[in-house]
């Protein structure tokens, strides 16, 4: 069964940064797509940076763009979420998620739903 692992949220303060990583293990990521959501308590899960790892196509909503960048490395099978000037609405627990590359589309597939597989989340917390 594939398995996608966050790893690099916790605390930080207004204003700073977080690189968040997903690593999968029995999946390629070559031949899906990754989309990053974040969830907080009490609603929906919010898609928050899409990729396609096949040709590197993205999406962002525009709570996030010009803040956060998605990127990924598959030869590592590795996929990041570079965040900054986080504010404490960004303040969730943050999920990797992968879909088929032959369904997947940055914008409108990029669905929680619809995603293949869901790692267990990482939490941030933004706050002074």
């Amino acid at each position: 069964q594939p398995e996608l692992v966050e790893s690099g949220g916790g605390l930080v303060q207004p204003g700073g940064s977080l690189r968040l990583s997903c690593s999968g293990s029995g999946i390629s990521f070559r031949y899906y797509g990754i989309g990053w959501f974040r969830q907080v308590l009490g609603k929906d899960p919010e898609a928050i940076a899409c990729i396609s790892m096949s040709d590197k196509s993205t999406w962002y909503p525009d709570s996030v763009k010009g803040r956060f960048t998605v990127s990924g490395d598959n030869a590592g099978n590795l996929a990041f979420l570079q965040m900054t000037s986080l504010q404490p609405d960004d303040t969730a627990v943050y999920y990797c998620t992968a879909m088929d590359d032959r369904r997947f589309l940055p914008r409108a597939t990029c669905v929680w739903r619809d995603m293949d597989f869901r790692g267990k989340g990482t939490l941030v917390t933004v706050s002074s």
